[in-house]
């Protein structure tokens, strides 16, 4: 089982006005980079398992706590987190370590801002691989208006915007039993339960299914959300609408090669038009839940390795 001490050692580095908390292996690949972005509420911790499985392939990894999370600047706007931020922040780095252009991996949160940079700023990506969050079409209405209209008020991503700071205080004070509660896999299906779900989750006694992790990677979120306190990355889900309108005026097609892997019980369904605006995609499914490189790395590993063969042979 990994841990901190298996995982490769931070660097700070100054990007885009902010100071990144910068997980890198493999620098003897330099030519060769792959970035790896995680979700909410994660940490670069998250990737353990791919990293030495891409070094040993031959890529140079670079894992950012992105801005909100870890050791990574918390700034205290809420439109510092928007996708132009965030887009930013992954650009710079790339300049910090002299590429034009990179593959990209996402997960969850960490999947949006991989298709907003790649909207964003096609020319310096080459590949995307993204795991459970497929493209969002950007539609008519402003999303959180939409998933308020669909879902409801007390959808967590319509809560996060329509209540600021009443989910953050409620999960700051059970960071350990919500990311405890959070992180599970072989959970039984259940009907939705009224409510606000990252609330409910935070104050469960006992959680479903089983733990995704040991007790020691557990303690590797706990302590950094412990330390940080949620507001940071909550403030991405803040910014919907207002990457709705910055979104508006970019070419909505996603040109690159990309992978896009999907948990078979993850919430999150597949979308039925992602061919639509990625016109080069290749979907695979695992079976496990939301968390997909944790809950299954080697089909992970495999699947991500084996795409990245492929397109070097064609």
């Amino acid at each position: 089982m990994p841990n901190m001490i298996d995982f490769p050692k931070p660097s700070l580095v100054s990007v885009n006005g902010v100071k990144l908390e910068v997980f890198e292996a493999g620098r003897e690949n330099h030519g060769n980079p792959i970035v790896l972005c995680h979700g909410w509420p994660e940490h670069a911790f998250s990737w353990r398992y791919q990293v030495p499985a891409l070094v040993a392939a031959g890529y140079h990894v670079i894992v950012p706590n992105q801005r909100g999370y870890g050791n990574s600047s918390r700034p205290a706007e809420v439109s510092a987190y928007d996708i132009e931020h965030l887009a930013g922040d992954l650009v710079a780095l790339l300049d910090h370590y002299g590429y034009d252009q990179a593959t990209f991996v996402g997960h969850d949160w960490g999947a949006m801002v991989v298709w907003g940079l790649t909207l964003l700023h096609p020319s310096r990506v080459n590949k995307v691989i993204n795991l459970s969050l497929p493209y969002q079409e950007r539609g008519e209405l402003p999303w959180i208006e939409f998933l308020e209209q669909i879902l409801g008020s007390e959808y967590y991503f319509v809560h996060f915007n329509r209540q600021p700071g009443v989910a953050d205080a409620v999960l700051d004070e059970n960071a350990f039993r919500f990311l405890r509660n959070l992180y599970r896999k072989n959970e039984p299906f259940k009907e939705p339960e009224p409510g606000m779900a990252m609330i409910n989750l935070a104050r469960v006694e006992t959680p479903l299914g089983e733990p995704l992790m040991s007790d020691g990677e557990l303690a590797v979120f706990v302590s950094a959300f412990e330390k940080t306190g949620f507001t940071g990355s909550i403030n991405w889900y803040r910014n919907l609408d207002r990457n709705w309108h910055l979104l508006a005026d970019a070419d909505p097609i996603i040109r690159q090669p990309t992978l896009m892997i999907h948990g078979a019980r993850d919430a999150i369904p597949p979308s039925d038009k992602l061919a639509t605006f990625v016109p080069n995609v290749d979907v695979v499914m695992l079976d496990c839940g939301h968390w997909i490189q944790q809950e299954k790395p080697e089909e992970t590993n495999r699947t991500i390795l084996g795409w990245l063969e492929r397109q070097k042979a064609s």
